[in-house]
């Protein structure tokens, strides 16, 4: 996957939220990852210890993802959870899968137990404009995907998103997942996916102000 280029300033401030489609080629090393880490799930079932390679390898990034959801401090409690989960379920993965997805769909599914918790944050979002991830993993993100300053206009819009809208979107925007990976995370189709980042991409050009600056929104996607 190519990287992108940034729009507007980088972080830390407020947060970074990729709306350009990414291109969906997959570099031989990142082909080489996904393989990696089926090949070390499986050899967990029969040494456990292994599972710990696959926590190194994606907790960071899913705590960003969750603590934009629903702060902090669930945040951390949530990634354990899906680890967990992930650690107890790892028999029944289905190796055609890639394990990022995986890991993110889960995530998701367990954020659904959490609705009031990320209402209140994103209220929050609203009022100040302060991303809750303010360290490296924020930092490292912004380098790789394109980003506009995260607005109040742009929190109260994801507050009043449709959940599976939001759901799409954020994967696509704080998990940098592309089409097929959303797909696979959250078991729908692909089409399905295109349908509702399109509704949620309308939804936010409606939300922001006409002189936010650089607006990605506006951008032809990729096929």
């Amino acid at each position: 996957m190519t990287a992108p280029r940034l729009v507007g300033n980088d972080p830390p401030g407020p947060l970074p939220l990729r709306l350009v489609p990414p291109e969906e080629d997959v570099s031989p090393d990142q082909e080489q990852a996904v393989v990696d880490d089926r090949a070390v799930l499986a050899a967990s079932l029969a040494r456990p210890e292994q599972f710990a390679l696959i926590f190194d390898r994606h907790a960071a990034a899913i705590r960003a993802y969750c603590a934009r959801r629903v702060g902090g401090s669930a945040a951390e409690d949530l990634v354990a959870e899906v680890f967990l989960t992930a650690f107890e379920q790892r028999a029944r993965f289905d190796p055609a899968r890639a394990v990022a997805p995986w890991l993110f769909g889960i995530a998701t599914n367990l954020l659904h137990r959490l609705h009031r918790q990320e209402q209140r944050g994103l209220r929050a979002l609203a009022r100040t404009g302060r991303d809750p991830v303010v360290e490296g993993v924020a930092e490292r993100a912004a380098e790789r995907v394109d980003a506009v300053r995260f607005s109040r206009e742009l929190a109260a819009a994801l507050g009043a998103m449709p959940a599976p809208e939001r759901d799409v979107l954020l994967l696509f925007a704080w998990a940098n997942l592309g089409y097929a990976e959303i797909a696979d995370a959250l078991s729908i189709p692909v089409g399905t996916v295109r349908s509702r980042l399109s509704r949620g991409r309308t939804r936010l050009r409606a939300a922001l102000p006409s002189n936010s600056g650089p607006n990605p929104l506006t951008e032809k996607d990729t096929p």
